[in-house]
């Protein structure tokens, strides 16, 4: 596969491609952007097309489609010698769901009445799958561990999510929770720090920010490059960043600077991007 600093991307090539994208997660991007919102399936060649864009070999294009069709993500059928995909009812969901977390994270949050969830979960060490499994989905709720099988979030609206969780993983007679302020003895920033790597969050941030800030695509094509790549790379961040209230978070929060970035820049390509999509998909009938 070839890099995105070799497709003619200058502000995307600084990007170290954000942790080696791989075809299938940008064929997700691009199901998830432009596939989603449509009733009507895609061509393969077209998603070959845009994929080259974002430097990602027809080989290797045309096994991502493979590997997401068997998981169950996308159905194929075939007009001659042509096929077309489709999302299937699970790749539906998936992508809306995601699209929620994407689209609507970095939004401002109500204030913080000073309420924490804290979660108590006794899972052995012997148990390891199940421990990542635990810590994978926990994490992607926004909940930090400052302590083995302690997680904790300022966030107590999230206990019904959670809640689900431990159920799904059946791990509710060895969990407990409790909801209250912070007691009188140590800081919410000690505890913080010890549940979460913020510095790493903000480092991330402010490579996304170095990235995107100076982008100018010239051109449709480029536009719609621009575009996948933007989410494509705003995506992790609703693993990454627990969305802290501010009163918890570093003064000159890079993510709050992140977001507003995010949200300029996908208004102001989305138009051009869609219509390039919509031009290519004509193309192909």
């Amino acid at each position: 596969m070839t890099t995105a600093a070799e497709t003619g991307h200058p502000a995307l090539s600084r990007r170290r491609e954000l942790g080696a994208t791989s075809a299938r997660s940008l064929l997700l991007t691009v199901l998830g952007e432009f596939v989603l919102p449509r009733a009507e399936p895609v061509w393969t060649q077209v998603l070959i097309d845009v994929l080259a864009q974002l430097g990602v070999e027809p080989k290797s294009a045309r096994q991502a489609m493979a590997r997401t069709g068997a998981e169950g993500l996308l159905t194929s059928d075939r007009a001659g010698r042509r096929v077309r995909w489709s999302l299937s009812e699970q790749g539906r969901r998936l992508l809306t769901d995601g699209a929620a977390r994407i689209y609507g994270f970095g939004a401002a949050t109500p204030r913080w009445d000073g309420r924490w969830l804290v979660l108590l979960v006794s899972v052995p060490e012997s148990r390891r799958q199940l421990r990542h499994r635990l810590r994978t989905r926990l994490a992607w709720a926004g909940l930090g561990s400052p302590a083995p099988g302690m997680w904790l979030s300022p966030d107590p609206r999230k206990q019904d999510e959670v809640a689900d969780v431990i159920a799904d993983l059946e791990l509710t007679e060895v969990t407990s929770s409790f909801v209250g302020p912070f007691g009188a003895i140590g800081s919410e920033r000690q505890v913080v720090a010890q549940a979460w790597d913020l510095a790493e969050v903000e480092a991330s941030y402010t490579e996304f920010l170095d990235t995107f800030a100076d982008a100018d695509p010239a051109d449709p094509a480029d536009v719609l490059a621009h575009q996948i790549h933007l989410v494509h790379a705003w995506r992790r961040f609703p693993f990454l960043d627990p969305q802290l209230p501010g009163e918890l978070l570093p003064d000159q929060w890079a993510g709050t600077r992140a977001a507003a970035l995010f949200a300029e820049l996908h208004a102001r390509w989305n138009c051009d991007a869609q219509q390039r999509w919509r031009g290519l998909m004509g193309a192909a009938d």
